[in-house]
C-alpha cells in the first residue's frame, strides 16, 4: 500500500465515504501478508516509499506467480528481478500486460497509471559499463532506477582498454547527478570515472573476467580499495542495488 494510497482511505472515513470496518478490512494485512511460504511486506512502500520487490532466485514459478498477484493487488507496480523468460511467460499468463526487459533479467507488472515519464531536462542517472559483457548487470540497474521513476542515460563499453571511448563523453559523467559503474576484470573504471567527477559515483563489481578475476572477488577488492573520493561499492552483479541506491539519491537531491 502507498502513501496516496492510504491518504484516500483516511480521507475517505473522514468524509463518510468509507466506512470504519471497510476501512479496517482494508488495512487489516498492511503490516504483512502471510502466504505459509512468504511474508508480504505490504508496510514498505509507508517506510520506503516504493513497494517490495519480488526476488525470483530460488522460488518456485508458482510462488513468484502468488506472490506477484498478492503484490499487484495493492500496488500499481510490481518488480520482480532475475527472472527467467519460464517465470515471465507465467507471469504475463496471469498478468498480459506484464513487461520483460531481457538484459535485465526484470518483471514489470503495471495495475494502474503511474506517475508521469521524467523529462529530458530532469536530471538523471548515468549507468557505465565497462564492457559489453557487463551489460546484463548494468541494465538491471538501469532498468531498476527507471521503473523507481528516475530519468537513466547509459554509456556502456568504454572501460580501461580504450579510455578515449569514456573521454569522448566527459560531459555526459560531468552533468549526471549520480553515476553508476558496473565493471569486471579488475574493476579499475569506477576509480577511473571517480577521478573526473564530482557526483556520487556507485561502483558495481561484475563477476565477468577470467579465472583470477575470481568471478567479481578481485573487481569487489579493487573498487572497495579505490582511493578517488566520492565511490561507494555495492556487492558483485548488485544492479538492483545500485540501481536502487542511484534512485535515492537522485530525487532525495530535488528534495535540498
Amino acid at each position: 500500500m502507498s502513501v496516496d494510497s492510504l491518504r484516500e482511505i483516511l480521507k475517505g472515513v473522514h468524509s463518510g465515504a468509507v466506512e470504519v470496518e471497510a476501512a479496517l478490512a482494508m488495512l487489516r494485512d498492511l503490516p504483512y501478508e502471510e502466504l505459509g511460504f512468504a511474508k508480504l511486506d505490504h508496510h514498505r512502500a509507508l517506510r520506503q516509499g516504493v513497494p517490495e520487490v519480488v526476488f525470483c532466485l530460488g522460488k518456485t514459478t508458482e510462488q513468484v506467480v502468488a506472490i506477484v498477484e498478492k503484490l499487484a493487488a495493492r500496488n500499481r507496480r510490481v518488480m520482480a528481478t532475475r527472472a527467467s523468460p519460464e517465470v515471465f511467460a507465467a507471469v504475463k499468463d496471469a498478468f498480459p500486460s506484464a513487461k520483460y526487459y531481457q538484459p535485465a533479467r526484470i518483471i514489470a507488472v503495471e495495475t494502474g497509471e503511474g506517475p508521469p515519464a521524467p523529462g529530458e531536462d530532469e536530471p538523471y542517472v548515468l549507468v557505465v559499463s565497462a564492457g559489453t559483457s557487463d551489460m546484463p548487470v548494468a541494465e538491471e540497474a538501469a532498468v531498476t532506477a527507471e521503473l523507481l521513476g528516475s530519468r537513466v542515460e547509459r554509456l556502456y563499453d568504454v572501460g580501461v582498454a580504450g579510455l578515449h571511448r569514456l573521454l569522448d563523453h566527459r560531459q555526459v559523467l560531468f552533468e549526471a547527478r549520480v553515476n553508476v559503474v558496473v565493471a569486471g576484470m579488475e574493476g579499475a573504471l569506477a576509480s577511473v570515472v571517480g577521478g573526473l567527477v564530482a557526483n556520487p559515483v556507485i561502483a558495481v563489481p561484475t563477476s565477468v573476467g577470467y579465472g583470477a578475476s575470481f568471478e567479481g572477488l578481485a573487481a569487489l577488492l579493487t573498487m572497495l580499495n579505490s582511493c578517488a573520493p566520492g565511490v561507494a561499492v555495492v556487492n558483485i552483479d548488485n544492479g538492483f542495488g545500485a540501481g536502487y541506491l542511484a534512485h535515492i539519491i537522485n530525487k532525495l537531491s530535488d528534495k535540498g
